[in-house]
């Protein structure tokens, strides 16, 4: 039984130290680690140019051997800083993503956490105050309160904390109130700032486990060989409810809640300057005022890491599901796993010594003749001209009676009327045939190319279809313009 107790705690301890935070912790150059992760990465930078990462780790490499750091034991890294950045990003302790078109590191949550460890560690020890445990067993108290199923249970505590908060008031209210003294308020500062420096690595981890989530529904549905629609339908909704797809999700989720909001955002903010200009703030040291000012900056960037995570993940899924295509996917899996096989044969035939040319282009298409100027527009060649064809349906005068305006007709009729008539009034003259609404239209088009003049009067015709049946319209009236006569072109 010891042995398998041990073999179990041996276990779980092999396990802890192969995670990356044990790791950075563990390893020789953890000191140049630390440091230089946490001068890279602070509440107002929690991204960083890789360009300017490298830079930067360059220079503190720079300045620590000429310093004469870099001692046989080898804990200041060789190599420059881009080599190094890259080994870490290997190690699990950075990130790499693409942020605003630019790729830039950020920490992992392992790393974060690590940070969390050597700060608390390094700094001033947390002491068992009645801050920290007035906050556990307040804790436990909710969490109580919470699994409580009985009401009438519910209803007499909530009935026992409202008459406590009313014999405080009235105390209050008859011999006045005196806060706290200096040195329990420092108490109660030192519990607020270790409870908040596990916001960070609380925050990180929500994100990265929402990435992790991306690639695995991005994985999955690249094997998924089911009808587009059933797919779209099923990843859509996934993405849709991306936040509730892992515990941390549904987590934050929920805490989302109490610090989503801007107002509350900003009221921390204030309240943590108003605290800061307390006498007892002087008890704090420069490091601790900056990270307690700093506690409303780290919960709004880690929300906003997380949302951003949120975001990136429902639009890559929503991507590669509008993308999806079971028969090309399966294409090209066909094709690789055939590259793969004819790369192992000839791995196993070939001499050690032979060389592979690399292909340096691939093969063009034959497009034939283009055009090699966009400026002329016109067709290289006059199309073949119209041939006679047996099958055409010429329509009879009925079914043509139906068409535009009788143009012909209806010029030869105003040129017999003359200048200085009413529209009105010569289209009731006109023949039953030319008396079409559609000639209605050709009649003001012709009136109006010769010149008219409207009047203020309001004319109203009768229409005759080729059917028989009529309509009627009404139009501003118009008089046609008196022709001129040759002695008044003279003139």
């Amino acid at each position: 039984m010891t042995g398998t107790h041990a073999e179990a705690a041996y276990s779980r301890s092999l396990a802890a130290f192969r995670t990356p935070t044990l790791g950075l912790l563990h390893g020789r150059q953890a000191p140049f680690v630390i440091a230089s992760l946490s001068m890279l990465f602070t509440a107002d930078r929690p991204v960083v140019p890789i360009a300017d990462a490298h830079a930067e780790v360059d220079e503190t490499l720079t300045e620590l051997r000429a310093a004469g750091y870099d001692d046989e034991d080898r804990r200041i890294p060789a190599g420059s800083g881009r080599e190094v950045c890259r080994t870490w990003a290997k190690q699990g302790w950075l990130v790499q993503q693409i942020d605003d078109d630019t790729e830039v590191y950020r920490l992992s949550a392992h790393a974060v956490e690590a940070l969390e460890i050597t700060g608390r560690t390094g700094g001033n020890r947390t002491r068992v105050s009645s801050s920290r445990v007035r906050t556990l067993l307040e804790a436990v108290e909710r969490l109580a309160d919470d699994a409580e199923a009985d009401p009438v249970k519910r209803i007499a505590r909530l009935t026992s904390e409202r008459d406590a908060l009313d014999a405080e008031i009235l105390r209050i209210q008859a011999d006045g109130t005196a806060p706290l003294d200096d040195e329990e308020l420092y108490e109660e500062a030192e519990n607020v700032l270790h409870l908040a420096r596990e916001l960070p690595a609380d925050f990180t981890r929500v994100a990265e486990s929402l990435k992790q989530m991306q690639r695995d529904v991005v994985s999955y549905l690249r094997r998924d060989d089911r009808p587009t629609g059933e797919v779209l339908r099923e990843y859509l909704q996934r993405a849709k409810d991306v936040m509730q797809s892992t515990p941390e999700g549904r987590a934050f989720a929920g805490a989302l809640r109490l610090i989503g909001d801007p107002d509350r955002i900003d009221a921390l903010t204030s309240q943590l300057h108003d605290l800061l200009a307390q006498p007892f703030s002087r008890f704090l040291d420069p490091a601790q005022r900056v990270e307690f000012d700093a506690i409303g900056r780290r919960v709004e960037l880690g929300v906003e890491e997380v949302l951003n995570a949120q975001r990136r993940a429902s639009h890559v899924i929503t991507g590669q599901v509008k993308s999806h295509d079971p028969l090309r996917d399966r294409q090209i899996d066909e094709l690789l796993r055939d590259v793969i096989a004819g790369l192992h044969d000839w791995a196993g035939e070939a001499p050690r010594t032979a060389s592979v040319d690399p292909i340096r282009s691939l093969p063009l298409i034959d497009l034939g003749r283009l055009r090699q100027s966009v400026g002329d527009i016109r067709p290289p060649g006059s199309p073949a001209p119209l041939t006679e064809a047996d099958d055409v349906e010429y329509l009879d005068v009925d079914e043509r009676s139906w068409g535009g305006p009788h143009y012909t007709e209806l010029e030869a009729y105003v040129a017999e009327l003359g200048g200085g008539f009413d529209l009105g009034e010569a289209f009731e003259g006109a023949p039953d045939a030319d008396r079409r609404p559609v000639d209605l239209v050709g009649l003001l088009e012709i009136v109006h190319q010769a010149g008219m003049a409207e009047q203020d009067a309001l004319s109203t015709v009768e229409t005759l279809r080729p059917d028989g049946t009529t309509r009627r319209f009404a139009f501003t009236a118009v008089t046609a313009a008196v022709a001129e006569t040759k002695e008044d072109q003279d003139a």
